[in-house]
């Protein structure tokens, strides 16, 4: 997984750098906070940031406020990193955006576990896009049996947005989880088949039979 490292400081971004990179993670490292929003912005920018507070130009601060007001971009889960230790410095923080606040000198264990925690909520939040996506076009595909379908007023057939013509049967079966077996109508039957009771227990054994064949297939 790619994280930002936002470090004004040399020995500080050095230290960070190398810990991270142990940990098995691919480091985008940068200078400023200028530099760490013209990335983070990227399509396939890194979705997980550490960020220094103090730093030329834009600040950690800065930058997740910037990163909070696009909410149409990806999720990006942000640490701030800091010598500010006061309770109104963390307020501050957290309420400009960040995701989670840590001071310091810090400890390496820490530091780990909270990058591992904001990489469990990156990845939720990405599954999460993903079935939300699957859902939207599962809606769509239901949306093609609400909408206006052109029918031929004589065999029935439905044609598709390619101006392909369908059977009824084939074309519902497409687009939804409706599966046709094949029976007759009280009206039809008297019509096409006056013979009576044995035509009818005839077509009731196919219905079954077609039933059955269905089950095995699901």
């Amino acid at each position: 997984m790619r994280v930002l490292l936002a470090e004004d400081e040399p020995l500080s971004r050095h230290m960070v750098t190398r810990l991270l990179e142990g940990w098995g993670y691919e480091v985008d490292v940068v200078h400023d906070g200028a530099k760490a929003m013209e990335i983070l912005q990227a399509s396939d920018g890194p979705r997980l940031a550490i960020l220094d507070w103090m730093m030329p130009g834009l600040d950690g601060v800065d930058v997740c406020r910037l990163i909070r007001a696009n909410e149409n971009e990806e999720y990006v889960y942000v640490i701030l990193l800091t010598a500010k230790k006061q309770k109104k410095d963390v307020v501050t923080g957290l309420e400009s955006g960040a995701d989670d606040y840590i001071t310091k000198p810090f400890d390496q264990e820490e530091l780990h576990s909270r990058v591992m925690a904001g990489q469990r909520i990156v990845e939720l939040k990405s599954a999460l896009a993903e079935k939300v996506e699957e859902l939207k076009e599962a809606l769509e595909h239901v949306k093609q049996l609400q909408g206006l379908l052109p029918i031929c007023m004589h065999c029935k057939k439905i044609r598709d947005d390619s101006h392909t013509w369908h059977r009824l049967e084939t074309y519902i079966e497409e687009h939804s989880g409706a599966m046709f077996s094949h029976a007759l109508c009280d009206e039809c039957l008297a019509k096409y088949y006056p013979e009576g009771d044995s035509t009818q227990d005839d077509l009731d054994s196919v219905d079954a039979d077609d039933k059955d064949s269905a089950d095995d297939s699901g």
